[in-house]
This record gives structure tokens, sequence and C-alpha cells, in this order.
């Protein structure tokens, strides 16, 4: 026995395939429901901050968007980490630095601190336990199950609003913001010592039945990020995921605003919006459920279809506030809100896999980053420069028509 081998890796039989990766499936679901809940609890926290130290909007605001657009921007050398050290390492690097960066953020004194720590460092460590990493893991034990794999993973987004947003709001009615941000950082720190005690060898190692993958490892098609930026695959998948979260951002971050405007109450409006994150994991589901029947390329666009229909009902809810229209928006929009992200995401693993898959994808990924934080950013704009709502429906609209336009042109998408 190698006595480099760490405890928790030692294995004197070793478990079913089947077993182990749904091992794998729920520490890659737990990491983000995490991840993604500690990113989005901003939102509860930005009254009381900006109540705290007499900041606008538009200040405590900045905090939010560069939590994400440093997430996305972030991608490529989480990949490339991941590649080199293994998934220890990097999901070991994200919990300690979500640790300490709440606990920097719950004795801050001035934005440029809220900014460095809840902005730039969280932004970090979710992508260091986010997408990335999981998306490469996964496809080392799911294979061509990758897309439904990662439509319950990409279901933590809603499972994260919807456990850690209320629990926020209860521990900054009862301990007060800084106390809340204290216990955020200590349960992420604690959390550090199980993590490390995981079967990591065992988990990065794979399913010996995936296909394409030997007793050595998994078999290099040559790529490297070079190579795939010179093909137009790679610059497909990265403006389609560019342009869908400019999309889905330039929306996002005013519908609850919107809403309260056409007529519905504060309570109702915030409400409606938090059921999305339900109707999201079903809405994962069903889109990679209906891969595996339809094929890839018409499940896609049929997300894209819905979408646009959510987005229409929304727009029609300032004319016509009804309880029907506010289902629908909620159900279409929401549903399909990252629906596109498993299959999109299953689709790079394969066209570019190899040993540097993780590199590759990062880098696309960071489409998704900038859109998310353009997306937000030029929506606000928009709503300012005009005082009206209807600009910002319309360039939603045309950034999901750009960003399901590959699936549509180009062959490698098609097929």
């Amino acid at each position: 026995m190698d006595k480099s081998t760490p405890p928790g890796d030692t294995l004197t039989k070793l478990p079913k395939p089947a077993r182990v990766a749904l091992n794998v499936l729920a520490l890659c679901f737990t990491l983000s429901v995490l991840g993604r809940g500690l990113g989005e609890s901003f939102t509860v926290f930005l009254k009381p901050i900006s109540e705290n130290f007499g900041w606008d909007r538009a200040q405590v605001v900045s905090v939010y968007s560069l939590t994400w657009l440093a997430g996305g921007l972030m991608a490529p050398l989480v990949g490339r980490l991941f590649d080199r050290s293994g998934p220890r390492t990097v999901y070991s690097l994200g919990l300690a630095l979500l640790g300490g960066a709440f606990l920097v953020a719950a004795h801050a004194q001035a934005l440029w601190q809220f900014q460095l720590s809840v902005g730039l460092c969280v932004g970090v460590g979710i992508a260091l336990i986010g997408t990335v990493p999981n998306s490469i893991l996964l496809g080392r034990w799911f294979g061509p199950r990758l897309p439904t794999a990662m439509a319950v993973v990409y279901s933590a987004t809603g499972a994260g609003i919807l456990i850690l947003l209320p629990a926020s709001q209860l521990l900054i009615e009862r301990i007060g913001w800084r106390d809340a941000y204290q216990l955020f950082g200590t349960v992420a720190l604690l959390l550090l010592l199980p993590l490390l005690m995981l079967p990591w060898r065992l988990f990065a190692t794979g399913s010996p039945h995936i296909p394409g993958k030997s007793d050595a490892g998994f078999v290099d098609s040559g790529w490297t990020l070079k190579s795939a930026m010179r093909h137009h695959v790679f610059w497909a998948l990265f403006f389609t995921f560019f342009f869908t979260a400019v999309a889905m951002y330039a929306i996002t971050a005013q519908i609850v605003a919107y809403l309260i405007d056409a007529g519905f109450p504060p309570l109702q409006a915030a409400t409606a919006w938090g059921f999305s994150g339900v109707v999201l994991v079903f809405g994962m589901l069903g889109v990679s459920t209906l891969d595996g029947i339809i094929g890839r390329r018409p499940s896609v666009l049929f997300s894209y279809g819905v979408s646009i229909a959510g987005i229409i009902m929304l727009w029609l809810l300032q004319y016509y506030p009804n309880f029907w229209l506010l289902t629908g928006f909620v159900v279409c929009f929401g549903s399909m809100i990252g629906s596109r992200g498993p299959l999109i995401t299953a689709t790079a693993l394969n066209i570019f896999r190899g040993q540097r898959v993780g590199t590759i994808f990062g880098t696309i990924s960071i489409g998704s980053g900038l859109g998310s934080g353009l997306g937000s950013w030029s929506g606000g704009l928009i709503h300012d420069w005009t005082n009206s709502y209807n600009p910002l429906f319309a360039f939603a609209l045309i950034n999901v028509v750009l960003g399901l336009i590959p699936f549509l042109v180009v062959p490698a998408l098609r097929r």
C-alpha cells in the first residue's frame, strides 16, 4: 500500500460505481446549494447594510455585481487548477475563501471592504465549489447521463435560494447582519474538516464504465485551450452563455420592483418570484429528460421558446395585472432560467473532452460571468434612461434570440 495515500482514500474493497456516482452527485449538489445560496443571500443583506451606512442602492448593488463577475472571470483558472491539482484542492480552497470572506465582512466598515470580501472573494469562492469543478467531476462518473446529473446540480440554485434566503432573513432579525455573516463564515470553515476526510482519490478516478476511459485515466483527445479557441464551436458556446446570461440577468434584478410597479402587493411580488426556485427544479429535470427523448438541439430550442413566452407574459402584466399571467410568467420564465445550462455544459464537455477540459470549459464559462454582470448593469441603465420597462424587455428578447442562434446555424451544435 502507498504510505502517501490519505486515510480517507484507504479502501479494502471498492464500492460499486453507481453508489460512488450518487455520492459524488450528492456532494456536488450540496456544495452548489451552499455556494449559490450564500451568493444570493446578499439580496437579503442589501437593505440592512444600506441603511446601516447610509449608502445609496447603486453603491451596495455593486457588491452583488462583483460577486458574479468575479466568479465568471475566475472560471478558466478554476478549471486549470482542477486539471492540475484535482477536486480536493479546489473545493477546499473554495470553502476556506468563503469562510474567511464572511468573517471579514462581519467587521467591514467601508464599501471597498464589502466589495473585496462579499464581492470578489465570495465570487471566487463560489466559482471554486460551483459549476466548473462540479461539471468536470460529474463528467467522470455519469458520461452520457451527464445532462441529467447536471440538471440535478443546477437545480441547487433554486434549493439554495429557498433555504438560505429565508434563513438569512431570520438571522438578521434575531442576531443582526454582522453576527449572521460571522455565523456564515464559521460554518463554512467548520465544513472544511469533513470535506478533507472524503475519499477524494476514489472520487477523482471516475467510473470504470465511462466510454473512452482507460485504467490509466482519461484519454486525452488532444485539445488544448489554444486549439479549442481556434474552433468555431468554442465561440458558439461562449456567446450562447454570454447572450443568454445578459437576457436573464437584465430582467431578474428588477422583477420584484416591476411587479410592484405593475400593481401587485410587495409580499405577493416577492413570494411569486421566490416560487421560481421551485419550478426551476422541474424545468431543469424536464428539459434534461426531453433531451433523452427528442435530442439536444430540439430540447435547447424548446427551452428558449418557453423563456420567450415567459418574457412576453411579464411584459403584458403591466397592462393586464392578473394572477394567471403572473403564474404563467413564473412557470415559463422561472422554470427555464437555467434549464439550458446542463445541456450546454454537457455539449462542451463532450466536444472538448480530454485532460484539459477543465481549462477549456472554464474559459467558455467566462461568457456567462460577463453576461451576468453586463446584463444586470445594462438593465438598470436602460430603465433609468427611459423610465420604462418596455425597452428593457425588448433588450432581453433580442439577447435571448442571439443566444439561441448558434444552435440554428453551427453544424456541430445542430447535430
